[in-house]
């Protein structure tokens, strides 16, 4: 919802296409992976970019690096809940480590938000947002909403 509140030209934009909902959960992702960052050994000698990098090295990803590469996506600093292609790397990517929980997470994205935009479209922010404070898991410990009685 916070990415909603940032931008709520796209909540309205999800409110009247409501088929946007798969597509607005991986653009969240992309925008906000719950995990910031991977470390994996490499399995072979490679190179990336002008380093060199040798079997058993250690490699670490970083989500929110990688999922705002200019090379890869159009605007990269916009929100966008349509946006098409999206190749994020949240859940992992596409790689053998790809997140057990991704595709139930999805479905929970999906009802959840299905929910709030049939029965409380004007929900808005109601005061500050607290984040934990993490350097591995990117969340947010309070954030209060508003809403209209129904």
């Amino acid at each position: 919802m916070k990415a909603f509140f940032g931008d709520p030209d796209q909540w309205r934009r999800l409110l009247g296409a409501p088929a946007l909902i798969t597509a607005a959960a991986e653009e969240i992702v992309r925008r906000a992976s719950p995990v910031m960052h991977f470390r994996r050994p490499a399995t072979q000698d490679t190179t990336i970019g002008d380093r060199r990098v040798r079997r058993g090295d250690k490699i670490m990803v970083w989500y929110p690096s990688a999922d705002r590469d200019e090379e890869v996506f159009h605007s990269p600093d916009v929100f966008d809940i349509g946006r098409d292609p999206n190749p994020r790397l949240g859940y992992g990517g596409e790689w053998p480590h790809f997140c057990l929980g991704a595709h139930l997470a999805r479905m929970e994205f999906r009802i959840l938000f299905g929910m709030i935009a049939r029965r409380l479209p004007d929900i808005s922010l109601a005061g500050n947002v607290r984040r934990l404070r993490s350097n591995f898991i990117n969340g947010i410990k309070e954030m209060s909403v508003s809403f209209s009685a129904r």
